[in-house]
C-alpha cells in the first residue's frame, strides 16, 4: 500500500514541487539556494562571523558586545535570503502550515546546543487580532516542532501579547523597542510553567532582536532562570 501511495503521490520538493526521494525534502537545486548557516556565529544572536574560534569559545559580534542581549545564548538556522526567505513567507503568509515540520526540524538542529534539562520551549506570541487574521502563529508551529525534536516541554501560551503593536518592518532599532515596550507579558495562567525554569524562545525571523528581547524580559519578570533564543532565520545586520 505504501509503495502504491508513493507512486500515486510522490514526495515533492518543498521549494519547487519537483519530485524528491523523501517527504519534506528539498531538491538539489533548491538546496543550493537555501542559505543554511554554518561555521562561526555570534553566540548571542546567531549572526555569522568571519574566521574560526577555539573549541568551546563563545564569540560575540560587535553589536552584542556594545548592546548585551537579555538572554544568555542564541542561534539561527538560516540566513534570511533566497529559498529560506521564500519558504518563511509561505509559512507566514501563504497558509503553508505544513512547512513548519521541515523548517522546525532545521531550527531544532541549530538549537540543540542550547537545550537544557527541564527547559520549556515557547514561541514569541501574537496579539489576538493578528492571530485571528492569520489563523495561526507561525512561531508556535515552529516551537512545537522544536520541542518535539529536542524532547522538551512545549508551552505555546507561556507569554501573552495584550498590546497590539504596529508592523515593525522598516522601523529602526529604537522604533521597534518603543513599539514593543510593555507589549509582551507572562501569561497569568502559566506562572508555574515559567517560574524557576530555563526557557528557549522561538521566532521565525530575527532582525534587530527587539521582539525576542521583549519576550525575554517578560520571561525574566516571570521568574525564568536562564533564557536562550533561536530564530529560524537571521537577517544580516547590514541588510
Amino acid at each position: 500500500m505504501q509503495r502504491f501511495l508513493r507512486a500515486l503521490y510522490p514526495p515533492l520538493c518543498i521549494g519547487c514541487s519537483a519530485e524528491v526521494e523523501s517527504e519534506f525534502a528539498l531538491c538539489g537545486a533548491c538546496w543550493r539556494e537555501t542559505p543554511f548557516l554554518t561555521g562561526l556565529a555570534c553566540a548571542a544572536c546567531g549572526q555569522p562571523l568571519p574566521g574560526a574560534a577555539a573549541p568551546g569559545e563563545a564569540v560575540l559580534c560587535d553589536d552584542c558586545i556594545a548592546r548585551p542581549k537579555p538572554w544568555s545564548r542564541g542561534a539561527a538556522a538560516l540566513a534570511y535570503d533566497g529559498m529560506a526567505r521564500r519558504l518563511i513567507l509561505r509559512l507566514k503568509h501563504g497558509d503553508r502550515s505544513d512547512l513548519a515540520r521541515p523548517l522546525g526540524n532545521w531550527l531544532a538542529r541549530a538549537a540543540r546546543p542550547l537545550a537544557r534539562p527541564g527547559m520549556v520551549v515557547a514561541p514569541v506570541p501574537l496579539h489576538r487580532w493578528r492571530l485571528a487574521r492569520r489563523r495561526y502563529n507561525q512561531a508556535a508551529l515552529l516551537s512545537r516542532q522544536v520541542a518535539r525534536a529536542l524532547g522538551l516541554d512545549h508551552v505555546p501560551d507561556l507569554l501573552a501579547r495584550p498590546v497590539a503593536t504596529p508592523m515593525l518592518d522598516g522601523l529602526t532599532r529604537e522604533g521597534r523597542q518603543a513599539a514593543l515596550a510593555g507589549a509582551i507579558r507572562p501569561h497569568p495562567r502559566r506562572a508555574a510553567a515559567l517560574a524557576g525554569r530555563p526557557v528557549l524562545l522561538i521566532d521565525d525571523v530575527m532582525t534587530t532582536g527587539a521582539t525576542l528581547a521583549a519576550a525575554a524580559e517578560a520571561c525574566r519578570a516571570g521568574g525564568a532562570t536562564e533564557l536562550c533564543v533561536a530564530a529560524l532565520a537571521r537577517v544580516a545586520k547590514d541588510a
